[in-house]
């Protein structure tokens, strides 16, 4: 019984379903076509012995073109009509530079430690403090000038990693990010396309922090702010 719903299911797959399939599994491909850079006969031969070989039968060149057509229409129209739009509400894109990312284990004394340590620099306005905490982890990000005020207060916990000359870049979004999928995707792929290795991000419901490496600061900022022209 098992064996014959296993045939009557891989013999209804389609050309389409099969191809929209193999898109989504490749992030980059995705969005060539929607940005329509791929000439898709030439996709369609250099796929086509994969999709054959899901299909577990022969498949027309003419019809994988007409399921890559499809995909890159639909998603052309969601990318333009959604993502983009958002996109173009970008708000203030602020810029940090000469910063510190501290990683401690989690104990029972981290927070009375993290505490005493927001008491300390409450006053200094011009510093840049931010934090994350994980399962088994907390992230600190600090100014630099900051370091040794932190040192002094966590010197009993557990130090995990700490990486310095790094830079951060905050963007503010529009409410409406939090009900349109891909937006970070979106962001994060462009970045990656050039090069850009993100640290860390931290994020609230309408604004996000990158952390990177601050030689890579300056393109990071760039591809963000030429987002709004797209």
């Amino acid at each position: 019984m098992f064996k014959k719903c296993t045939f009557v299911i891989q013999f209804m797959k389609t050309i389409a379903s099969v191809v929209e399939d193999y898109i989504k599994g490749k992030p980059f491909l995705s969005t060539a076509l929607s940005q329509g850079i791929i000439n898709l006969t030439s996709l369609s031969r250099k796929i086509q012995p994969e999709i054959e070989k899901i299909l577990n039968k022969s498949a027309k060149s003419g019809a994988i073109v007409m399921a890559l057509k499809r995909i890159s229409d639909n998603m052309e129209f969601i990318s333009t009509h959604k993502i983009l739009k958002v996109l173009k509400e970008i708000g203030d894109i602020t810029v940090r530079s000469s910063l510190v990312d501290y990683s401690f284990k989690i104990s029972n004394s981290l927070l009375s430690a993290q505490a005493s340590f927001l008491l300390e620099i409450d006053s200094k306005n011009d510093s840049f403090y931010t934090s994350s905490r994980g399962v088994s982890e907390s992230n600190i990000v600090i100014s630099s000038n900051l370091s040794d005020v932190l040192e002094e207060y966590f010197k009993n916990e557990f130090l995990i990693n700490k990486s310095d000359n790094l830079s951060s870049v905050s963007i503010k979004l529009p409410i409406e990010n939090v009900s349109i999928p891909g937006i970070y995707y979106f962001i994060f792929q462009r970045l990656s396309w050039e090069g850009v290795n993100i640290r860390e991000v931290i994020s609230t419901s309408n604004e996000f922090t990158i952390l990177v490496d601050e030689e890579y600061v300056n393109t990071a900022f760039k591809v963000i702010k030429d987002l709004k022209s797209l």
